[in-house]
């Protein structure tokens, strides 16, 4: 799986209300990032459940400096975006 270093990856499914949340939050902040449905990329639903201890928890957010949010509050994520920015 390609991924730009430099690219907030958001890994997603179209049924999760927090992943639409996340997605708002991003918008609304102007925060360019990549969105991978999990539904249908199955290597991408493997490394879901690596990064999250064998649970497929979306939305799980992985920034360029190797960090993680899963499934992160809006006040979690609006904090660590305005710290990475």
């Amino acid at each position: 799986m390609e991924m730009n270093s430099e690219q907030i990856v958001m890994y997603t499914t179209q049924w999760c209300g927090d992943c639409h949340r996340a997605k708002q939050v991003m918008k609304s902040l102007q925060v360019p990032y990549k969105e991978i449905d999990i539904s249908h990329d199955p290597e991408a639903a493997e490394l879901v459940v690596q990064l999250n201890r064998g649970n497929r928890s979306v939305p799980t957010i992985v920034f360029p400096d190797g960090s993680v949010l899963t499934e992160p509050k809006t006040a979690t994520l609006v904090q660590k975006l305005q710290a990475y920015s």
